[in-house]
């Protein structure tokens, strides 16, 4: 409104075929304080509003004659309407003579919004114009609200399928993005103090702030969220606030939504910037608080597991041989390796051994189904009893069967795949139970490598085992032993994996320990599983 009580912060489009139609149409709105932009057909009107669209100047309101020539007032409406960016101008239609119902009809169905007949009365003209641009409004902040809820619950739905901390971080991150529109960085401090963060891909640069930044963030996590429960919103100011995490190096004042795990030794913050930039609305900030619940539930059993993960790997690393401590036993070589699966993958019960038994010494390499504590804890099993049998028995097809019926009596809902090795330094001779397991590879030194004839079922499903596959190793040849987290890839065929696991052996350098770590580098990046490796060779 100005000074004497007119509004002069709404513009009318008026389209009118007329000259003089135009003129007193115009002259009467800009009296009444109205801002008017005056065209003379539906062509030139739309021009106009292609004109201004590009500006980000759309009128608030348009006031079209019925009875325009070339394009009618109505078409004209209607091809507003069809336009998505134009689709919510709303409409007003005027006409100079009566119309029949039937027009007035048509005119509401090609989406306009209101009738006038003229001349009218100033008053009334104001009325209906008010009365179009409010509900227009109206139903433009019910869409925007819309909008929102919906990328709300995109991004929930989003962060409820994350499987990892750091894909909770980034889908949190981009969510916050959406919801404010403006950049944001997510971060989760874990009961170790170890910090999670993730910025949203609107980030103009791959520069990221350095640990130094992080540090005073996890800082600032850690102070603000001591004792404190629910969600919080506070505004940290620049000179707290490391810069470079909205955009690069701008500092800003960060407005952060806090909220800790329900046991308070963790806790999730959504940042967004608000120097530089409109703050944000409160039915954003409310939104965001939202996001922030959501994430935090979401990331409460991702921590658990993230615990959960580090006792298994604990347990792993405890009760497998480490590579220095391995039994010494003339005249055979052995090298081992065991790596765990990617951070973000689970771990398994994938396992090794190398153990005296009668007068050679008998390998190992198995993988119990399943994944994380359990299947650690039954790997650990399989393996105390292995020793145990290995005492008075050395047929390793007799301590399969025996590794079988001890699944079935305590764990008679686990299975396990395993490969037993029997090895005679003095002859090379050379026996395999195989249960379900890949079969040993034999790389021999004019440069072939072939899988032995090896298989039988898996164990703890009570089948019979065969007799151990028998062959004689020369002082030359190695024989790889593997779990499949070295060559399994999601939707790639195994004896596929298998074949190019036998060509890059084939291939590698004499030796032992280039053997494993050749097949190491060509295939063990960002697994999703454990990898068990064990090589071995008649020694000189």
């Amino acid at each position: 409104m100005d000074g004497n009580g007119k509004r002069t912060d709404t513009t009318v489009l008026v389209v009118d075929g007329t000259a003089a139609g135009r003129y007193a149409m115009s002259a009467l709105l800009r009296r009444a304080g109205y801002q008017v932009v005056p065209v003379g057909g539906g062509h030139e009107a739309l021009a106009e509003l292609d004109v201004r669209l590009r500006k980000g100047i759309l009128p608030d309101v348009a006031l079209i004659n019925v009875n325009l020539p070339g394009v009618s007032g109505v078409e004209l409406c209607r091809r507003i309407k069809s336009r998505p960016h134009m689709a919510g101008l709303p409409v007003v239609h005027f006409s100079a003579s009566a119309l029949a119902q039937s027009d007035r009809r048509d005119g509401l169905e090609a989406g306009g919004d209101a009738y006038l007949t003229v001349p009218a009365e100033p008053g009334e003209i104001d009325a209906v114009l008010r009365a179009a641009v409010r509900a227009s409004r109206l139903r433009a902040d019910d869409q925007a609200v819309a909008r929102r809820l919906t990328r709300l619950s995109e991004t929930i739905f989003t962060i409820q399928s994350a499987r990892s901390l750091q894909e909770l971080a980034d889908a949190a991150a981009e969510g916050t993005a959406r919801l404010t529109g403006s950049p944001a960085a997510v971060f989760f401090l874990g009961p170790d103090d170890e910090l999670y963060r993730a910025t949203s891909r609107d980030r103009t640069t791959l520069a990221m702030p350095d640990e130094g930044a992080h540090r005073v963030v996890a800082g600032l996590l850690r102070r603000l969220t001591r004792g404190q429960s629910g969600v919080q919103i506070t505004t940290v100011p620049s000179p707290l606030w490391p810069a470079g995490f909205f955009r690069p190096g701008m500092e800003h004042d960060a407005r952060l939504v806090l909220i800790p795990t329900e046991d308070g030794r963790a806790s999730v913050c959504l940042a967004t910037p608000t120097r530089g930039t409109r703050r944000v609305s409160p039915e954003n900030e409310s939104l965001v608080a939202r996001l922030a619940q959501a994430t935090v539930l979401a990331a409460e059993p991702l921590l658990m597991y993230q615990v959960e993960r580090h006792v298994a790997l604990t347990l792993q690393h405890s009760f497998l041989p480490r590579p220095d401590r391995l039994p010494d036993l003339p005249g055979i070589d052995v090298v081992v390796r065991y790596v765990p699966a990617s951070r973000d993958a689970e771990i398994g019960g994938d396992f090794y051994a190398a153990l005296r038994a009668g007068d050679g010494m008998l390998t190992a390499v198995g993988d119990v189904v399943g994944h994380s504590l359990d299947a650690a804890t039954v790997m650990v099993e399989i393996r105390h009893a292995l020793r145990a049998y290995c005492v008075d028995e050395s047929d390793p097809a007799v301590l399969a069967e025996r590794l079988d019926r001890m699944l079935q009596r305590y764990h008679p809902e686990v299975t396990a795949t395993v490969c037993l090795v029997h090895v005679d330094p003095g002859t090379g001779r050379t026996r395999i139970a195989n249960a379900g397991h890949i079969p040993p590879l034999i790389i021999r030194d004019t440069g072939s490598a072939d899988y032995a004839k090896a298989a039988g079922p898996l164990l703890g499903v009570g089948l019979a085992h065969p007799p151990p596959t028998e062959l004689f190793l020369e002082p030359t040849d190695r024989l790889l032993m593997i779990t499949d987290g070295l060559i399994e890839t999601r939707g790639t065929d195994l004896a596929d994996s298998m074949e190019h696991l036998r060509a890059a052996a084939s291939g590698a350098l004499p030796g032992l320990d280039a053997l494993c770590d050749t097949l190491l580098v060509s295939f063990g990046h960002d697994r999703e599983d454990d990898i068990a490796m064990l090589a071995l060779r008649l020694a000189d």
